[in-house]
């Protein structure tokens, strides 16, 4: 695994494009959550200061920092496509097999690779939030400080699975500008399929079977957070029934629509004449 993923690191570290996308991915996010963390003056007008409304409490700030941090991950989805389109355009797949790679190390290649900037990503994020936490939290117990840290979990699972399915598109079309209208042609598709079924039986099954697709069952691993921020402030104003949790059968769906991107992705090259 360690020798397919260095393979990989060389690849992309050669890249200057694939290295400016890089560092924006995981440090843009983990900037902005720096940023939103101390105090901003406005020109004398008014101080701007996130943690006095209480967002970086511990537990909710698992919640809030993994929400907002996944919006980042459309940055090195571009280098996921970029990845298969490069290796097409630059014929370096060929070579690769020439050189004794298998088709199956060659996709299990991109898929640990996927997997360890995703590990990476969550960790720096996971970080951030445990000492911006600690600074801003009056909670000082163990047992509060790491109570929902399952929203770490949901987020590499997200980008995992995220990112899989930008590996399918980009070996499918083999364009990264293609990959990435594909993923937007799903995001339709998905609603598209959504009004069918309300139309056909109820809007409550229509949510059902919406939850069960690839984009949204990746976004319904960590719901909006803004819900329970009011409803934390605000608690006789709004639905206390809010369900914010990390559900395990959640997991068990994205997991299973990565397996099957990365097979069908494996399958693809399996039967594309190189």
């Amino acid at each position: 695994m360690l020798r397919l993923v260095n393979l990989e690191l060389q690849k992309l570290l050669l890249n200057t494009a694939s290295k400016v996308l890089i560092f924006i991915s995981f440090i843009l996010p983990f900037t902005v959550l720096i940023l939103s963390s101390i105090k901003i003056n406005f020109f004398g007008f008014f101080t701007l200061e996130l943690g006095e409304l209480g967002i970086f409490n511990f537990p909710i700030i698992w919640h809030i920092t993994t929400f907002f941090a996944s919006f980042f991950k459309l940055f090195f989805a571009i280098v996921v496509v970029s990845m298969i389109g490069n290796e097409y355009s630059n014929k370096t797949i060929k070579q690769n097999l020439i050189d004794g790679l298998s088709k199956k190390e060659f996709i299990l290649s991109k898929f640990y690779t996927i997997v360890f900037f995703s590990l990476l990503a969550t960790v720096l994020i996971g970080v951030g939030s445990f000492f911006i936490g600690l600074y801003y939290s009056s909670y000082t117990e163990a047992s509060i400080i790491f109570r929902e840290t399952e929203f770490l979990l949901a987020y590499f699972v997200k980008l995992v699975g995220f990112f899989s399915l930008c590996l399918f598109f980009g070996m499918l079309v083999k364009r990264s500008a293609f990959a990435l209208a594909f993923i937007f042609i799903l995001y339709i598709l998905e609603w598209f399929i959504f009004a069918i079924v309300k139309k056909i039986t109820s809007l409550e099954m229509a949510w059902k079977v919406k939850s069960f697709l690839p984009l949204e069952s990746m976004y319904k691993l960590i719901d909006q957070p803004f819900q329970r921020v009011i409803m934390t402030k605000y608690p006789d104003q709004i639905d206390m029934a809010y369900d914010y949790a990390v559900h395990w059968y959640e997991v068990v769906i994205v997991l299973s629509w990565t397996a099957l991107f990365v097979f069908l992705s494996y399958i693809l090259l399996k039967r594309r004449d190189l």
